[in-house]
């Protein structure tokens, strides 16, 4: 039997960006949503879902899709900024 799916969970066309969210564009995701409490909200903050910081989820190698998804969760971050953020802009 499965669990729950829970919201920052979600699968389907609306993630795409989400599965694919690297490193680099999670931190700059997290620097656009939250900017000057980004370096705390990802040290100090315990994601529920995840039970560590952002920072350790990080090291611990956990993918950054998902700790995005958990942080957006945690801090209330509305639906319509949690998926494509982060991406460089295109060359013009």
């Amino acid at each position: 039997m499965s669990s729950p799916t829970t919201s920052w969970q979600r699968s389907g066309p609306s993630c795409r960006f989400a599965d694919r969210v690297k490193r680099s564009e999670f931190l700059r995701a997290v620097d656009d949503e939250f900017g000057p409490r980004s370096a705390t909200l990802l040290t100090d903050l315990v994601l529920a879902p995840l039970a560590r910081t952002a920072d350790e989820a990080l090291s611990d190698g956990i993918a950054p899709r998902e700790i995005w998804l958990a942080l957006c969760a945690e801090t209330d971050v509305p639906e319509s900024r949690r998926h494509g953020v982060g991406r460089p802009e295109p060359r013009g």
